[in-house]
C-alpha cells in the first residue's frame, strides 16, 4: 500500500474510487488527452482502473502504480505514476498530468521531486527514466527541473492514436539524484511518510 508524502504544497497520495470523475474530468482536457494513455473513456473504467491499482503493492515489476496528486485531502489536482521495470527491476518509469488550471505553477516539479525521493530512497532504485512527446513541454520542463537529462530522442518510434509518433527519453539516476542540488531546491518534500 502507498502512504502518502507531503511536499511544502502537495500530498501525494493513493487514487480512491471518490476521484474517477475528477480524473475523468482533467484527462478529458484536449491539452491533458492528447499526451495520455488512458483516463478518457469514462468515469467508470477509471474507477476500475483505480481499484485495480490500489490493489497492487507499489515496487511489484510490471504494472502501473496511479497516485493522486492534492493540494489538500480532498482536491485532486493530477496524478503521476510509476511502474518498475519487469525487464531490470531496479530501474523504474515514471508520468504525470496535472489538470489544465494547476499547470505553470511548479506543481508538476514538485511531484516529480516526491516521487524520485520515493523510489531513490524508499525503494532504492537504480534509474528512472520518464518516455514523452517532444511537443509535450507541460511535461518536458519539471523533468528538466528536476534534473532529467534527455537520453534519446526516438523518430516515429511509437504508434499512439493511430499514428507514429516520436518518443523523447530523459532519465536521471541515483548517484546524481542524491548528489545533485535537485533535492535542495525548492518543493522538496518536508514530510515523507512511508
Amino acid at each position: 500500500m502507498f502512504e502518502e508524502i507531503r511536499t511544502k504544497r502537495l500530498t501525494l497520495r493513493a487514487l480512491e474510487n471518490r476521484d474517477a470523475q475528477r480524473i475523468f474530468e482533467y484527462r478529458s482536457s484536449h491539452d491533458v488527452y492528447r499526451f495520455q494513455s488512458w483516463g478518457t473513456d469514462s468515469a467508470h473504467v477509471i474507477e476500475s482502473y483505480v481499484v485495480n491499482s490500489a490493489a497492487g503493492e507499489p515496487g511489484t515489476p510490471g504494472p502501473w502504480y496511479q497516485i493522486g496528486i492534492t493540494q489538500s485531502p480532498t482536491e485532486l489536482i493530477g496524478d503521476c505514476a510509476f511502474r518498475i521495470l519487469e525487464s531490470e527491476p531496479r530501474q523504474a518509469e515514471i508520468g504525470i498530468a496535472l489538470a489544465p488550471d494547476f499547470q505553470k505553477r511548479g506543481y508538476a516539479t514538485e511531484a516529480l521531486q516526491a516521487l524520485l525521493d520515493y523510489l531513490f530512497v524508499k525503494l532504492e532504485k537504480h534509474r528512472v527514466l520518464g518516455s514523452v512527446d517532444p511537443s509535450n513541454l507541460s511535461s518536458i520542463k519539471p523533468l528538466q527541473r528536476v534534473g532529467m537529462r534527455e537520453e534519446a530522442h526516438f523518430i516515429k518510434s511509437l504508434w499512439f492514436k493511430g499514428e507514429w509518433v516520436d518518443d523523447v527519453i530523459f532519465a536521471i539516476l541515483a548517484r546524481e539524484w542524491n548528489s545533485s542540488n535537485t533535492r535542495a531546491a525548492p518543493g522538496k518534500p518536508t514530510t515523507l511518510i512511508f
